[in-house]
């Protein structure tokens, strides 16, 4: 049989399924603001990450607001490390499917990883002769805005 008792208000209150969970059995969670700001992402972005299934539906507050664990922080996290080093949006949901699909998928996982860091060690030669030739340039006008002046100088001796 239940235990009830009277709040203040008058309504009852049943001990019995009433769960005051301890502090340790608290998990920390965040708005969708806060976890916007922790991670570095837009809210939109999360909610878009959300809707394609490169996150986890969020928990939710009793609200109904989202409210995102450490754990979906940590997911956040990798999956703005792909993105920012250049993985398609298809290659994350690909990676994602495959980890929830189990450890039978660690190969399949590393598979994709290297495929992409072989793309970005690519990228990154690249982009590092994009830099030398952007650096002789620089150094070119640099000589070019020196003699210049040489010869402005020289040419106001001369009047003198």
């Amino acid at each position: 049989m239940a235990q009830y008792r009277r709040n203040r208000r008058g309504g009852r209150i049943d001990f019995e399924r009433a769960r005051i969970p301890s502090v340790t059995d608290v998990e920390p969670t965040y708005s969708i603001e806060q976890a916007a700001e922790l991670s570095g992402v837009t809210a939109h972005t999360l909610r878009y990450y959300e809707r394609i299934g490169l996150l986890a539906p969020v928990g939710r507050a009793p609200s109904g607001h989202r409210r995102y664990t450490d754990a979906d922080l940590g997911s956040i996290r990798f999956l703005t490390l792909l993105r920012e080093t250049g993985m398609p949006i298809r290659d994350m949901q690909t990676f994602v499917a495959l980890t929830r699909d189990g450890e039978h998928t660690v190969p399949q996982r590393l598979a994709v990883l290297q495929a992409h860091r072989d793309a970005l060690r690519a990228r990154l030669a690249q982009l590092s002769g994009h830099l030398a030739a952007l650096d002789h340039k620089v150094e070119v006008y640099t000589l070019v805005l020196q003699d210049q002046a040489l010869d402005h100088d020289a040419k106001r001796e001369q009047r003198v």
